[in-house]
């Protein structure tokens, strides 16, 4: 990073930071500056590892201004930022913006209806956490509903319903009611005869290469003008399994002539001969499609609010003629773009990484390189940072990035004041240490709470430094809580404990464990493994316990085995 750069951050966050503290009448949140920082300077994000170390000292300072300070600074970087603040209504610290005609309903209902082909990746996170903040803040409900009317091309996985569950707990928020749609199949069924009788729908034979063409044309279907008991007939036909997979269809009727082909007499019930794999759906071969399902559900299940991407408008538009031929009245639809996530080797899609898995590229969906929340949270990211970072995204119809870094920022804020500081060293260089310097270490447990008291690390007769500290012949170092070396041909010799080599001359302060006791330690990352040891005192760390592998990151500790070695997920920097 150059000193031009450094100066635009730092800069940057100082407005930002006095602009959170004048708003909210209080100390800067290093989290909620993250993220409007990276997302209104994009050219930031590929030093997202280095800037929270950069704003660190700027909001430091901000905190110290008292608040006419605050407010007087921030008028001189940026006079606009005042003027935004007090045209706000005071008090109002929300984030998302107000739900459509809101107030024209007794209770506002919204869904979540993930497809249980596999765990949620990231991405998948957003919709919980929009849906379940709006149902928070305006005492509404939060649905969920798994559209899992599809066994074969997005064929549900078993324990994937109550994974998804799960994760939805992890983000915060805990559904009001929950449908499996493959419990429901008799309900659409029930609609489809409705729609029949209405002289909506129509079976059609047709192949869909022929269909296709005759729809491009704005061609009526020979199908589409026959009676509603010759369509009953053959419905009931499908349901019973008597048509083979693409052999007859259920269609309903919209405009065959309308502006938008998509749109002209879509498929509502096609057949799948491939059993579903939940045992109570594994008979039904007459499956109905996402727009007719979801649009009977919706409306069954007193939906308001619909969020759904931006590239998804023609779903609303054909459930319309359905709602129309029932005189329903249509839910609330917000449309938005896709969110993008950094930091990623792996795609963020849910046939990707299972592929992935299959071919053994990765160790499952909790493989910290795998873009999962089932990875994420076993890195010790709690669902809070990352609710919290979606929902600073907003529902703009525009795509989004989501800086893996805010995420980062926030979780640093939630675990930072509870964990253990420990030395951990990667691939480690064994050098000598001479008889007389200490016989043990005492740094302190947490650097800012002396009460925690201090770690006890035997010395010995050697210790393991990164290649990269290892000093050259003749210069110093200062291992962390032990004192000041110097570097001669026979390994480190001890010269003292005197703190002004390192505040007045420079000298570097590194971590280091010794040979004796130290742990064999694996630490998963996001880009791979790697092999260390840790000091002694790590054994004794419990499982899910968040620690500070000091110069190294915050890690989340998985097991140990005895005899083995101890394995840590990174969570960041």
């Amino acid at each position: 990073m150059d000193d031009e750069l450094r100066d635009r951050i730092e800069t940057e966050a100082e407005i930002h930071a006095l602009a959170n503290a004048v708003k909210h009448d209080s100390e800067a949140d290093v989290g909620a500056i993250m993220g409007p920082l990276m997302g209104e300077n994009p050219e930031f994000r590929q030093h997202g590892d280095e800037i929270p170390g950069v704003i660190a000292p700027v909001i430091s300072r901000v905190n110290d201004l008292a608040p006419d300070e605050r407010r007087e600074r921030l008028v001189e970087l940026d006079p606009e930022w005042v003027e935004e603040l007090e045209s706000d209504d005071e008090g109002d610290d929300r984030v998302l913006p107000d739900l459509p005609n809101a107030d024209e309903y007794d209770e506002i209902r919204m869904r979540c209806a993930p497809n249980p082909n596999g765990p949620w990746h990231v991405g998948h996170a957003r919709m919980p956490a929009v849906i379940g903040t709006y149902a928070e803040e305006y005492d509404g409900e939060f649905i969920v509903r798994f559209d899992d009317t599809d066994p074969e091309t997005k064929r549900p996985i078993p324990w994937v319903y109550d994974e998804i569950l799960d994760e939805i707990e992890y983000l915060g928020f805990e559904p009001a009611e929950v449908y499996r749609a493959s419990d429901r199949l008799e309900i659409y069924y029930d609609h489809a005869r409705d729609l029949i009788e209405k002289g909506g729908a129509y079976t059609c034979s047709c192949p869909a290469g022929e269909f296709s063409d005759l729809k491009n044309d704005g061609k009526a279907c020979p199908h589409r003008e026959k009676d509603a008991e010759t369509t009953r007939s053959e419905f009931e036909a499908m349901i019973d399994g008597e048509y083979d997979s693409g052999e007859m269809v259920l269609r309903v009727k919209t405009d065959i002539e309308h502006k938008n082909p998509a749109l002209r007499d879509w498929v509502a019930f096609r057949i799948i001969d491939t059993p579903h794999p939940r045992e109570e759906a594994a008979d039904y071969r007459c499956w109905p499609m996402l727009d007719f399902q979801s649009g009977v559900d919706d409306h069954l299940t007193g939906v308001t609010h619909i969020i759904r991407g931006i590239d998804l408008q023609d779903s609303a538009k054909r459930q319309r003629f359905v709602y129309d031929y029932f005189d329903w009245e249509y839910p609330e639809v917000i449309h938005w773009g896709h969110v993008q996530v950094d930091e990623y080797d792996v795609k963020m899609s849910t046939s990707t990484i299972k592929q992935l898995i299959d071919d053994g590229e990765l160790d499952g969906w909790d493989d910290p390189r795998a873009p999962t929340l089932l990875s994420v949270e076993r890195r010790g990211i709690r669902g809070s940072a990352l609710t919290d970072s979606m929902v600073e995204l907003g529902t703009s119809t525009s795509n989004v990035d989501l800086a893996m870094s805010t995420v980062y920022a926030k979780n640093r804020e939630l675990i930072d004041d509870d964990a253990a500081r420990y030395f951990f060293v990667r691939d480690g260089v064994e050098v000598p240490i001479s008889d007389d310097a200490p016989d043990a270490a005492h740094p302190p447990v947490h650097p800012d709470h002396e009460d925690r008291g201090t770690r006890d690390i035997p010395v010995g007769d050697a210790v393991l430094l990164e290649e990269g500290d290892v000093p050259a012949e003749d210069d110093r170092i200062w291992l962390k809580g032990l004192g000041c070396f110097r570097m001669g041909d026979d390994g480190l010799r001890y010269t003292g404990d005197d703190i002004a080599a390192v505040r007045e001359e420079g000298v570097d302060v590194v971590h280091w464990v010794p040979t004796d006791g130290a742990v064999p330690t694996r630490l998963r990352t996001i880009h791979g493994d790697e092999e260390g040891h840790a000091e002694p005192g790590f054994a004794d760390t419990d499982a899910d316990e968040m620690v500070q592998f000091e110069r190294v990151g915050f890690v989340r500790v998985d097991h140990h085995e005895a005899g083995e070695e101890s394995v840590a997920y990174f969570a960041h920097e």
